[in-house]
């Protein structure tokens, strides 16, 4: 009966160990995803002149009309759908900053 006592405490001690191994394995990786996400850059934008779409103009007539490209364009309207733009909508379009 003593043996089996033995057993189930080394056993129990061997649980512990492991345990305690998986937790610090499991802090490491979150540190160093934590760590990963915080070499991300952040970027805001901020748009200082806004422009009311008039008629039936697309992006492109837009940014033709503002001299923007494409890229600029789509980061400071980034929810911007060209295929369902409307007469009235507010699109970022000059004097734009990135923090």
């Amino acid at each position: 009966m003593a043996r089996l006592g033995n057993k189930m405490r080394v056993l129990f001690n061997l649980v512990l160990v492991l345990s305690l191994l998986l937790s610090v394995s499991t802090a490491r990786e979150l540190r160093n995803s934590s760590e990963v996400l915080n070499d991300i850059p952040k970027v805001d934008a901020q748009c200082h002149s806004v422009y009311g779409v008039q008629g039936d103009e697309s992006c492109d007539d837009v940014m033709l009309k503002f001299n923007l490209n494409y890229a600029t364009f789509r980061v400071f309207n980034i929810n911007l759908d060209c295929s369902n733009l409307y007469s009235g909508q507010w699109l970022c379009v000059n004097n734009m900053t990135l923090y």
